[in-house]
């Protein structure tokens, strides 16, 4: 494959956020999930409340988001003098970080006595909040109350966690931390085109073991099952993912089975099946061979012990056999080659016969951030551009979906308008 400069469109390009900060410690964080909404693409803008501003300064949001921070219901700044309409109206989300027990217990009743509850009440786009008080605060039966009408009304709640306190105690009610709440922003605003879709995955390297201290494994880190399977999950997908030996951080909302050898990722994909998933992918890169003389002891070198011999058996074929059940889901391969790509793949997908064969470079892109797919069926093949992997996996799922039955018997195939030639926008 020829690899060219990456193009990556930024997951949340073109969305705006409008960001309420309410009166509570965490609103410091509010700062730092700004930037990372931005760096997902996402235009901010801020609103707060008179108590946020007792913690945080307006200066500080306008500096980082770039955009104007509003606190005031009558600001001219809007030339109707409306702004709790004009500002819902631009978002595409309004998310609230921190929520404070009296602001949640405001919107959960209706109440509108400042700028951003108003702005609440009168939004027609959807409403999230990361809660953050005192653990005896969020456990107090009122503020339960007000979480099941807010849930019931259709407000999102994003968190709390369980953790340390700005007031020296320990319990639920902390705010997530800005990253985990962008994750959760990035899920509300991407398209559910697997709601409703039980995915099985598999990720990363196995392990097959020597002795109990070595054994033969391979390069891949788990990045591009990984983020598979997060892009999954924010698509509306039940996923569980098997995993095999990696550093990776589990996605939110992802069902994870850590596994090391192939055996134990053959059982544990052989059992996930039993509940007839939609889809199965096989990212994991799955050693073909385990050694079959492995010591139950460490294989000590000494002066008198000749160079051990490594007698080896055949693995499991898991996609082969997921692919042979009697129903069998939707399967998707991967085929990492070092040369010869087209043609090894093109025949893997064959001799596993299977609908949708993903193949790349695997040596030169183990780790790396990046990569560039070929996509194979059986009308031929397409290239991607260079992307980064959260990127591609975002296509993928684009590509899977489309290729699902919407009735019985019938399935969309995206590559059948396409020549050999073409490539993914």
């Amino acid at each position: 494959m020829t690899k060219t400069s990456t193009t990556s469109t930024p997951e949340l390009q073109g969305k705006r956020i409008l960001l309420g900060v309410t009166g509570g410690v965490a609103a410091y964080k509010a700062a730092v999930l700004l930037r990372d909404l931005q760096t997902r693409g996402a235009i901010v803008q801020v609103v707060m409340t008179s108590a946020a501003q007792q913690f945080v300064g307006a200066a500080t949001f306008q500096a980082l988001s770039g955009e104007e921070v509003y606190t005031d219901a009558w600001d001219t700044r809007i030339p109707n003098v409306m702004p709790h309409i004009e500002l819902s109206r631009r978002a595409d989300l309004v998310l609230i970080a921190p929520a404070t027990a009296d602001f949640m217990a405001k919107i959960a009743n209706g109440l509108c006595d400042d700028l951003l509850s108003t702005l609440c009440i009168a939004s027609n786009k959807s409403v999230a909040m990361a809660p953050a008080m005192n653990h005896e605060m969020w456990s107090h039966p009122a503020t339960q109350r007000n979480v099941k009408t807010l849930a019931e009304d259709g407000t999102t709640l994003i968190g709390p966690a369980s953790g340390d306190q700005a007031c020296g105690e320990t319990g639920l009610g902390r705010m997530l931390e800005p990253f985990d709440i962008a994750e959760a922003v990035t899920g509300l605003l991407t398209p559910k085109r697997l709601i409703g879709r039980r995915v099985v995955l598999t990720a990363g390297p196995t392990f097959e073991r020597i002795d109990p201290v070595r054994g033969i494994t391979n390069l891949s880190s788990g990045k591009m099952g990984f983020e598979l399977a997060r892009a999954m999950s924010m698509a509306g997908a039940d996923v569980e993912l098997i995993a095999g030996p990696s550093h990776q951080l589990t996605p939110q909302g992802v069902k994870r089975i850590n596994v090391n050898t192939a055996l134990q990722m053959h059982r544990a994909v052989m059992a996930a099946c039993e509940a007839r998933p939609d889809v199965f992918v096989g990212v994991a890169a799955v050693a073909d061979w385990r050694v079959s003389n492995a010591s139950d002891r460490k294989i000590k070198k000494t002066s008198k012990q000749r160079t051990p011999t490594l007698t080896f058996e055949e693995n499991p074929d898991i996609l082969s056999e997921v692919a042979a059940l009697p129903s069998p889901p939707y399967c998707v391969g991967f085929a990492a080659e070092s040369q010869d790509l087209l043609e090894n793949a093109t025949a893997k997908r064959l001799r596993k016969n299977i609908p949708l064969l993903i193949a790349n470079i695997g040596p030169a892109t183990f780790g790396l951030d990046d990569n560039q797919l070929i996509l194979i069926d059986e009308h031929g093949h397409r290239s991607t551009s260079v992307q980064s992997k959260r990127a591609l996996a975002a296509d993928l799922v684009k590509e899977i979906a489309q290729r699902l039955p919407r009735a019985a018997g019938f399935e969309l195939n995206m590559l059948s308008s396409y020549t050999d030639s073409t490539e993914l926008d």
